[in-house]
């Protein structure tokens, strides 16, 4: 009786086996490369934003005779060269390509844009003002990589990112940037009468 109930459970077990194999496999996921959630997309953009915000610490050293400026852009160049590192280590340990560093279209434009904003206070509040945006689009990307991301070396490096581009965020909202004072012409010279001694 034992025999024939594991002949019969081992007829059952090859059934299913038959059974299994003849169904067709299921279909990929297919993977948006651009979807910042998977690693593709994800260490496209964050390096494509440490790009950004290295050649915008460049260019504050440059161009901004404000001491703020000058020191927020070498922080930015130091940090965001760090960050790059991080990813490029955390691709490393997965085993994941990394794409070469590229601007991404709308990188590149808030370059032009500082470029185009040229020295002096002009340039200030402008990059005062891209600052505050492209921190406020990084830190929305590490952390949505932090909490969902596809690869888990590349989750921790987003978590270990997250409170440096927090502090970078803060620091761009306080910068102390003053608006170029309106234009008032000199004022005239007097108009002397004739004969009067100047």
């Amino acid at each position: 009786m034992n025999r024939l109930m594991i002949l019969l459970g081992g007829a059952a077990l090859l059934g299913a086996c038959d059974t299994m194999s003849s169904r067709p496999p299921a279909p990929p996921v297919a993977m948006d490369p651009n979807n910042p959630l998977f690693a593709p997309g994800y260490m496209a953009t964050a390096g494509s934003s440490d790009q950004f915000e290295i050649q915008a610490g460049q260019l504050a050293q440059q161009m901004s005779q404000n001491p703020g400026v000058r020191s927020f852009g070498s922080m930015l160049i130091t940090d965001h060269n760090r960050s790059t590192q991080m990813i490029a280590a955390a691709a490393q340990s997965a085993r994941i390509p990394l794409p070469p560093p590229a601007l991404l279209p709308q990188h590149q434009a808030l370059i032009d844009q500082l470029r185009a904003a040229g020295p002096g206070t002009n340039f200030d509040l402008t990059f005062k003002q891209i600052q505050v945006q492209a921190h406020t689009d990084a830190l929305a990307l590490h952390q949505g990589y932090a909490s969902g991301g596809d690869v888990p070396a590349l989750r921790a490096a987003a978590s270990q990112i997250v409170p440096v581009v927090q502090m970078h965020l803060n620091q761009a909202q306080m910068l102390n940037v003053a608006a170029p004072a309106p234009y008032s012409p000199p004022p005239a010279p007097p108009v002397r009468q004739p004969g009067e001694r100047g």
